[in-house]
């Protein structure tokens, strides 16, 4: 992916727009297909339309995330992410993820799984909603750790809000506070639980938690094995798994938060594809602009989302909160942190002047 600053902000997204109109296309065929009806049609449009929505506010942070990344990738890498890494998140995420947790959950093969979801919605839909509670643990946990690395780093020198960063800058040189802080939420969290249902959290949890340090882990040793054979391949193989895991984690609130609008798998493929290809488009723009680097702050409120989904995701497994109060929260937070980028720049240049 080479930097192209010709290219226009709508140009980015041109990709995204062909995709969108295609679903919906397709959403709208199968609306008519199945009820045969205008006012059938209309609904399935309306309802991929809100999905695309959804998943779009959901994901401003994970664009950002991934352009954090991406930056620190050779070009090789940085297109296979942007290839092989869209069609792992479209397809994996959106049709496998679900097809495989009713596999596990319902005891069935696959095939089973795919009548299932076609034939009887409605069960699929209950599957999916009790399998909640564990993807919630799991996928909390390891977005909560990615945010705290961000935050406990004692290199980091940029501070948005300067009291709690600084601090946490600074304790970063503990070893290991970051993972002594999650450990206390998820006994925190499990407390209010009973039963069964504190057993499954707690176990879940501590597996989100053992999957990103396998992922620290195995990231480093493979980026490090590539230093040593060809400097070229920085930042490859290592920093493309840590992505797909994190995208997956991502993935976990809006496929679960889909079945609240529609139990029909193909639809809320169709809905979800189409979002993940704006973060797609979103991504490529921020690292071919340098808008990290132009806005300081846009990392910071991105991160902050993160980390404040992880804390939602914990509390879905007590309380139901809508998915549309969670992308308005991290969207709302990443635009504030780009008016103050913008602030900063603007006090920057007069004192310049």
């Amino acid at each position: 992916m080479t930097p192209t600053s010709q290219t226009t902000t709508l140009g980015y997204f041109k990709w995204a727009f062909i995709v969108t109109a295609a679903g919906l296309a397709a959403g709208a065929w199968l609306g008519w297909s199945s009820t045969g009806t205008l006012g059938g049609m209309a609904s399935v449009f309306f309802i991929c339309t809100v999905l695309a929505v959804l998943e779009i506010s959901l994901s401003f942070d994970n664009a950002i995330v991934n352009a954090n990344k991406l930056k620190e990738m050779t070009p090789v890498w940085q297109h296979r992410f942007l290839t092989w890494g869209i069609i792992i998140a479209v397809f994996g995420m959106r049709i496998v993820f679900p097809l495989l947790i009713v596999v596990i959950a319902a005891n069935i093969g696959p095939i089973e799984a795919i009548v299932l979801a076609a034939a009887r919605p409605e069960e699929y839909a209950r599957i999916m909603n009790d399998a909640h509670l564990p993807i919630a643990a799991f996928g909390g946990t390891f977005l909560m750790m990615v945010g705290l690395k961000f935050f406990f780093d004692h290199e980091k020198d940029v501070h948005w809000i300067k009291v709690l960063e600084r601090n946490m800058s600074r304790f970063a040189t503990v070893k290991g506070v970051e993972i002594a802080f999650v450990l206390i939420l998820i006994l925190i969290f499990s407390s209010f639980l009973e039963g069964a249902e504190a057993t499954t959290f707690v176990y879940c949890s501590i597996y989100g938690l053992v999957t990103f340090l396998v992922v620290e882990v195995i990231g480093g040793l493979l980026d490090a094995s590539q230093k040593t054979m060809n400097a070229a391949a920085r930042g490859g193989l290592g920093a493309f798994i840590y992505l797909e895991v994190l995208d997956a984690s991502f993935s976990f609130d809006g496929v679960i938060g889909a079945f609240a609008l529609t139990q029909n798998l193909f639809i809320i493929a169709i809905g979800l594809g189409i979002g993940a290809m704006y973060v797609r488009s979103m991504t490529i723009m921020l690292v071919e602009k340098g808008t990290l680097a132009e806005y300081r702050y846009l990392e910071h409120g991105a991160f902050y989302a993160i980390l404040i989904l992880s804390v939602v995701m914990y509390c879905q497994t007590l309380v139901h909160i809508p998915e549309v109060i969670t992308g308005l929260g991290g969207a709302a937070l990443i635009g504030i942190s780009l008016w103050s980028s913008i602030r900063h720049n603007r006090l920057h240049r007069h004192a310049e002047a």
